[in-house]
């Protein structure tokens, strides 16, 4: 079988070829990893040294069984629960004469809030809160007149939040009370498991969606209302007989592959994928039980195969 050889010295980028043995006029006391291409089904396989996987952080795993979740993705926001809202409105009409309470003070329930003179009384009552909770909104100032039908304070326990998701009509029938939701809000912030605990009977008119409500702790405040999430509802749960994670899949001349070890030899092995999710991707076919691949960096080793099926001879 001919044989085609591709050295290459990767410098900062890619990883550096491994000489072909018994070219002594090739030897070098620099110690480099390199890399060296021959014939496969892809006309070519990777020979990297243990150096080499460890510089570039090359990553290699056993094929094995395990769970595959599947999911549905569900875009939503955070809300106060209406139970947890009081709105704190003036009894008489007047002239605000003191305001003790500003947004974002904690406040307890019958605490002092402000003193408003009566308009036809003449005589000064006082405005409490309602409940425990945060000063969100303050609708008074010292000297305003104001009416009875005005809101004055509007504040919110945040202790307990709600999730509030819109739930598709393609996803109707998968989605239960009772199911493991995960909540996240983006990069950087918490995720966290809960249960779907209400689903609305109707469906929105305007965004033809039904509403998924989950209930959440918010001691930390970490959940703040209105901040946008999204909440991945656990439908499936199978255990496949091989998977991988998604980082071994690659793509190669149009097709799936991945990289599969046998000794220090590297080949692009077409796989046959069943169910996915974010994280994992069942193997029907293309690989064994057992058998060692590339599970991270593999795009490393794509990039010398790439060179080599354009003819790249660099030294």
């Amino acid at each position: 079988m001919k044989m085609i050889i591709n050295t290459i010295n990767l410098g900062v980028v890619f990883l550096t070829a491994v000489l072909i043995s018994g070219c002594a006029e090739q030897e070098t006391h620099q110690e480099e990893a390199r890399l060296e291409h021959s014939e496969t089904e892809y006309n070519e396989h990777i020979q990297i040294t243990a150096e080499a996987l460890h510089e570039f952080d090359i990553k290699v795993d056993h094929v094995s069984s395990g769970e595959l979740r599947l999911y549905v993705a569900l875009p939503g926001e955070i809300i106060v629960p209406p139970d947890n809202l009081a709105h704190v409105q003036p009894r008489f009409p007047g002239i605000v004469k003191q305001v003790y309470k500003h947004i974002g003070d904690p406040v307890k329930k019958g605490e002092l809030l402000a003193i408003i003179e009566g308009n036809e009384s003449l005589v000064e009552y006082n405005v409490y809160s309602l409940i425990d909770g945060t000063l969100i909104e303050k609708h008074l100032s010292m000297g305003e007149v104001v009416g009875e039908n005005e809101h004055g304070f509007v504040i919110a326990d945040l202790d307990r939040v709600w999730a509030m998701l819109k739930l598709y009509q393609k996803d109707l029938m998968s989605v239960k009370k009772g199911q493991e939701v995960v909540i996240s809000a983006g990069v950087g912030m918490p995720e966290v498991t809960a249960k779907v605990n209400y689903i609305s009977p109707i469906i929105d008119e305007s965004t033809r969606t039904a509403t998924v409500r989950v209930e959440l702790d918010n001691l930390k405040r970490e959940w703040k209302p209105g901040l946008f999430i999204t909440g991945k509802i656990t439908v499936a749960s199978n255990r496949v007989a091989m998977r991988v994670p998604q980082s071994a899949l690659l793509n190669f001349e149009g097709e799936t592959i991945v990289f599969s070890q046998q000794g220090d030899e590297y080949f692009p092995q077409p796989v046959t994928l069943g169910k996915q999710n974010l994280s994992f991707a069942e193997i029907i076919s293309g690989l064994a039980p057992g058998q060692a691949y590339v599970s991270e960096g593999g795009f490393i080793l794509k990039a010398e195969l790439q060179k080599a099926s354009f003819g790249g001879h660099v030294h």
